[in-house]
C-alpha cells in the first residue's frame, strides 16, 4: 500500500441523487476500511439503498487509487534530488503522454469490440441456429480403443519418479515443447490491475448488482467519444437492464459507455456452456467439458478455439470487458460470436476492474485457481453476507455414500488387474496404498452398518440408525492395520498432481462397454457413467478432507437413503475464509440483517486484530412512526405463550394461537405474513384448526395460503397470494416457516405485508450430532480463550460469562428471525408491524440480538388487549395519513 493516504471523502459525486444522511455514512465508513486495509462488518437493512452505496464508495476509492497509482508512475523514474527541474519536467510530461496512449489504445480496442458485438447480434438476429450433426458416439474419428492402452496409462512426468534420470527443468521444457508455439503465450502471465470482487449468493442478486451499476455517474477510464470530442456532454442511463438495441447499435452512436468499468460475471459450466451437444447429455456437463479439453480433432470442442486461433478467444474476452454482462447476457455474447463464454470470462478477469461472482467461486480456495483468481492486494465485497457462515461450513463439508466409495473401489481394481506391470515403481507404491485405504474404508463401513442393522433388530424398535462421530484420526485408527504406513498427503498429493482418476474411471467404463456387448440397457448406464464425476474425485476430496483435518473436523457416519454415507465436517468456519482475509487488502461483509453481529466476530474474525476489524450498523431510512414491533406474552385467554418444541403439540395451545391470527386478521389490512418455526408445525397446526372449523373462519376474513415444499410450486402461491391482495379488499393471510423458501431473498412490500407475524423461537434440533459436536467445539475454544488469562481474570469470566455453546445455539436461531423480518419493511414510504408472538422475545438477551432499528422500538404487551389496543392506533394512524 502507498504510504500516501486518500482522505475520505465528504461526498460523492457519483451517487445519481442526494443521499440519506445513512447512506453518506456507510460510503464513507466503506471507502475508509478499504483504503486503510480493514475487514468491515456492515449492517444496511433493505430498502436503504445497500448495494449501490457499496459500490458507489468501492468504485470511487478504485477511481482515486488509480489516480494515485498514475501519480506515481509518473514520479517513479526521476530523482529530482540531483536532475535539474527542467528534466524532471520533461521526463514526467513523456511519461504521462505514453500513458495517455496507451489508455487510448485500449479504448479503441474495447470500442471495436463492441461495434464487433453489435455487429454479431444483428446477425443473429431472427438466425435460427441449426444444431450441429452429432455423429454416433462409436463412429466418433479420434475415439480411443480399447486396444490403445497406451492413453489410459499416467502420463511421463506427472509425478516425480525416481527411475527418471531427467532434471526437473529439463522435463519442464519438455512438456513447453510438447504443447507448442501457444505455450510461451500461455506461461507470460497477463497484465493485471487493481479490482474489487463483489460476491453475493445467487446470479440474480449479481444481475441486480449490474442494474444499480448503471445508475452511477462515474468515470473510471478514458472513452474513445471524449478523446475524440473532448467538448460533448457524457450522458448517464438511470434505466433498468441494457436493452439489447443499445448494444446493437453501438456502432451508431459516441462511446461513452466505454468510460465506466470493466466488468466481468462469473459462472459455472453448466450456466455458460454453448456447446448444444454437451448441454443435451445424461450425467456431469463440468466432467465432459474436462473430458474435452484434453480431445483432438473432431472430438475437441468446436466453440474453445485451439492455441493457434488465439484472436478469437483475445476478441471475445474484449467484447466481454467492452459492456457490463450478467450471466444471461455473457451466454448470448459467446453464443453469437461462436466462442466458449466460460473461458472468455476467464480470460476477462486480469484486466477486469469488477468481478462479480458468487459465494462458492470465492471461498473455495481449487475454484480461484481454477478461475485464475489473485486476490493479493484486492478488495473483497460479499454481499448477503448473513449467509456467509453457514456457506462457508457447507463448502467445508465433504460426503463419501458407500456405493461411491465402492465403485472407486471397483474401478481401481479394474485398472490395476491390466496394468499393474505396466506402471513405473512410484505410480504402483502409491495405487496399492489407495487400494490398500479403500479396502480398509469399505471393510469398517460394512461392519459399522451391521452392528447397527444388529442393534436395531435387538431392540425391536424401527427408529432411526444411530450416527457415529469420531475425529480423523479415530477414523484411521479404526480401519486396522491395512492403513498403517499410508501418509494421507501423500496418497492426496498423488491423486491430485497425477490426475490419474480420470484415466481410471475412463479405462473401466472402455471395459465394461466391452463386456456389455449389444446389451442398450447396459450400455445407456454405462454412457451416463462415463459422463459423471469419476468416484475417485470424491474420494481425493475425502481423503483431502482427512489430511488437513485437525480439531477443527469431525467424521461422521450415518445411514442416508438406506446406504452408509461417511461424512467429513469442518467445524470451524474461519479456517477457510483466512486466507481470503490475509490475502485481500480489505474485506467488506454487508448484509441487511447481520444481527447479532457478535456472532460474526465471535465465528469468523475471533483472531483477527481488534484494529483491523471495523463494524457498522446504521438505522432504517423508514420514520420510526411506520414500524410498530410488539411481543405477545399472553394469547386472548390469558395464558403464557411459549411454543418450545416439546410444547408445539398442545392442543390448547394451537387453539390459542388460531384465536390471535384471527383477531389480528380483523385489524390488519392488506397482506399478513405468518412465520411458524417448521413444515411439521405448519401441517399440524392446519389440520387441527381444519377440525375445529377455525381455518374456514381465517379464509373468511383473508383468503388463507401455505408456502409449498416443492421449490416449483412457490412461483405460483406467490402469484395467487399478491393477486388476492390486490383484488379483493380483505386482503390474503401466508403461512411460511423460517428458513424456508419465502424467509430469505424474497419482497413483500407494501400491502403484500403489512404485517410479519414470527410464531415462535425457531430453535435447531439439538439431537443433532452435528449440531453437538459444533456446540462442544466453540466451548473447548472458549475454554482456551479463558485458560490463556491470568486465573483472576479467568475465574471473573467463568462467572459472568454464558455457555459459548448455548450462545451461538441462540444466534444461529435469531440469525433466522431477523432474515424472516427483513421481508417487510422494502423502502422508505413502506410502513408494518412486526409481531413476535412468544414470551421468550421479551428476555432483554433475546431481544439484544434483533436489528438495533428494530430492537430499539420494541414494545412488550404484558397482556392481549394491550397488544390489539397498540395495533390498532398503529393502523388507524396508517389509515388516516394515506
Amino acid at each position: 500500500m502507498s504510504e500516501l493516504r486518500l482522505p475520505t471523502p465528504e461526498a460523492f459525486s457519483a451517487f445519481p441523487f442526494k443521499p440519506y444522511d445513512i447512506q453518506l455514512e456507510l460510503m464513507r465508513h466503506v471507502y475508509t476500511c478499504i483504503e486503510h486495509g480493514k475487514v468491515a462488518i456492515t449492517e444496511s437493512p433493505t430498502g436503504t439503498g445497500k448495494t449501490l452505496s457499496l459500490l458507489c464508495s468501492s468504485l470511487t476509492w478504485l477511481r482515486d487509487e488509480q489516480e494515485r497509482a498514475r501519480a506515481g508512475k509518473l514520479t517513479m523514474q526521476t530523482d529530482p534530488s540531483d536532475t535539474p527541474d527542467w528534466v524532471v519536467a520533461q521526463t514526467i510530461e513523456r511519461q504521462r503522454r505514453a500513458l495517455e496512449a496507451e489508455e487510448a489504445e485500449y479504448a479503441s480496442r474495447l470500442a471495436a469490440a463492441r461495434k464487433r458485438e453489435a455487429q454479431l447480434r444483428r446477425l443473429t438476429r431472427g438466425h435460427v441456429r441449426k444444431k450441429p450433426r452429432l455423429e454416433p458416439e462409436d463412429e466418433r474419428a479420434d475415439d480411443t480403443p480399447i486396444d490403445d492402452e497406451e492413453a489410459y496409462l499416467p502420463d511421463a512426468g506427472d509425478v516425480g519418479d525416481e527411475q527418471c534420470n531427467l532434471s526437473s527443468a529439463v522435463l519442464a521444457l519438455m512438456r513447453k515443447l510438447q504443447r507448442g508455439p501457444a505455450a510461451g503465450q500461455e506461461d507470460e502471465k497477463e497484465p493485471t490491475c487493481t479490482k474489487i470482487y463483489y460476491a453475493s449468493r445467487t446470479h440474480s442478486q449479481l444481475s441486480q448488482v449490474l442494474h444499480e451499476l448503471q445508475k452511477l455517474k462515474l468515470k473510471l477510464n478514458v472513452a474513445v467519444s471524449t478523446l475524440q470530442q473532448p467538448h460533448s456532454n457524457a450522458t448517464s442511463s438511470t434505466s433498468g437492464k441494457r436493452p439489447a438495441s443499445v448494444v446493437e447499435d453501438a456502432d451508431n452512436t459516441l462511446d461513452e459507455e466505454g468510460s465506466g468499468p470493466r466488468a466481468v460475471s462469473l459462472g459455472s459450466r453448466k450456466q455458460l456452456c454453448i456447446n448444444e451437444r454437451l448441454r443435451e447429455k445424461a450425467g456431469d456437463l463440468d466432467e465432459a467439458c474436462r473430458q474435452m479439453l484434453g480431445e483432438k480433432g473432431k472430438n475437441r470442442c468446436p466453440h474453445l478455439p485451439p492455441a493457434d486461433e488465439e484472436t478469437k478467444m483475445l476478441d471475445l474476452r474484449d467484447q466481454i470487458l467492452a459492456v457490463p454482462k450478467d450471466i444471461e447476457e455473457l451466454y448470448n455474447t459467446g453464443q453469437a460470436a461462436d466462442t466458449c463464454p466460460y473461458f472468455g470470462a476467464r480470460r476477462a478477469i486480469p484486466q477486469a476492474q469488477l468481478v462479480l461472482l458468487p459465494y462458492n467461486l470465492l471461498l473455495q480456495r481449487n475454484a480461484r485457481e481454477a478461475l485464475g483468481i489473485d486476490l493479493a492486494g484486492q478488495v473483497v465485497i460479499i454481499d448477503e453476507a448473513h449467509n456467509l457462515t453457514s456457506t462457508l461450513l457447507s463448502l467445508s463439508t465433504t460426503r463419501l455414500p458407500l456405493r461411491t466409495l465402492v465403485n472407486a473401489r471397483h474401478q481401481l481394481s479394474i485398472y490395476l488387474t491390466r496394468f499393474r506391470n505396466r506402471l513405473s515403481t512410484t505410480h504402483a507404491l502409491n495405487l496399492k496404498r489407495l487400494m490398500n485405504l479403500l479396502d480398509a474404508l469399505h471393510q469398517y463401513a460394512e461392519e459399522w452398518h451391521t452392528a447397527q442393522q444388529t442393534k436395531q433388530e435387538n431392540e425391536l424398535k424401527s427408529r432411526p440408525s444411530e450416527v457415529e462421530v469420531m475425529t480423523s484420526a479415530e477414523l484411521l485408527q479404526k480401519l486396522g492395520r491395512k492403513t498403517e504406513g499410508v501418509n494421507l498427503l501423500e496418497v492426496e498429493k498423488y491423486l491430485r498432481e497425477s490426475k490419474i482418476a480420470r484415466k481410471i474411471s475412463g479405462y473401466s467404463v472402455k471395459t465394461l462397454e466391452k463386456a456389455a456387448g449389444q446389451d442398450a440397457v447396459k450400455l445407456a448406464k454405462l454412457a451416463r457413467l462415463a459422463n459423471t464425476t469419476p468416484p475417485l474425485h470424491s474420494v481425493e476430496s475425502f481423503i483431502s478432507a482427512l489430511s488437513a483435518s485437525s480439531d477443527d473436523g469431525r467424521v461422521t457416519l450415518s445411514i442416508v437413503d438406506s446406504q452408509v454415507e461417511i461424512k467429513y465436517q469442518h467445524l470451524n468456519p474461519a479456517t477457510y475464509f483466512q486466507e481470503v482475509i490475509d490475502t485481500a487488502r480489505a474485506v467488506i461483509l454487508a448484509g441487511g440483517t447481520m444481527s447479532p453481529i457478535e456472532d460474526v466476530v465471535n465465528q469468523l474474525f475471533s483472531n483477527l486484530p481488534a484494529e483491523r476489524l471495523s463494524t457498522f450498523s446504521c438505522g432504517h431510512v423508514i420514520p420510526a412512526s411506520n414500524l410498530q414491533t410488539l411481543v405477545l406474552k399472553k394469547g386472548p385467554r390469558g395464558g403464557e405463550l411459549q411454543f418450545k418444541y416439546q410444547q408445539r403439540g398442545d392442543e390448547s395451545l394451537i387453539a390459542e394461537l388460531g384465536q390471535i391470527l384471527l383477531n389480528l386478521t380483523n385489524v390488519v389490512p392488506g397482506g399478513m405474513v405468518v412465520f411458524v418455526p417448521s413444515y411439521a408445525f405448519l401441517n399440524a397446526v392446519t389440520k387441527q384448526w381444519k377440525s375445529s372449523g377455525l381455518l374456514d373462519k381465517l379464509n373468511a376474513k383473508k383468503k388463507v395460503f401455505s408456502e409449498p415444499q416443492q421449490s416449483n410450486e412457490v412461483e405460483v402461491v406467490l402469484r395467487d397470494y399478491s393477486s388476492e391482495i390486490q383484488n379483493k379488499k380483505l386482503g390474503a393471510l401466508l403461512f411460511a416457516v423460517v428458513g424456508a423458501k419465502l424467509s430469505e431473498g424474497l419482497n413483500f412490500a407494501d400491502d403484500l405485508a403489512r404485517a410479519v407475524v414470527i410464531i415462535g423461537l425457531p430453535f435447531a434440533n439439538l439431537g443433532s450430532p452435528e449440531l453437538r459436536e459444533r456446540m462442544n467445539y466453540v466451548n473447548r475454544l472458549e475454554q482456551r480463550r479463558r485458560a490463556a488469562l491470568n486465573h483472576a481474570s479467568a475465574a471473573a469470566n467463568a462467572r459472568g460469562a454464558k455457555d459459548a455453546g448455548t450462545e451461538l445455539y441462540e444466534n444461529m436461531c435469531m440469525n433466522a428471525v431477523n432474515q424472516s423480518i427483513g421481508r417487510a419493511i422494502r423502502h422508505r414510504e413502506d410502513w408494518a408491524a412486526l409481531i413476535l408472538v412468544d414470551t421468550r422475545y421479551a428476555s432483554a438477551r433475546i431481544r439484544s440480538k434483533l436489528p438495533k432499528w428494530i430492537e430499539s422500538g420494541t414494545t412488550v404487551a404484558e397482556s392481549f388487549g394491550q397488544a390489539m389496543k397498540e395495533l390498532g392506533r398503529f393502523y388507524r394512524e396508517k389509515k388516516s395519513a394515506s
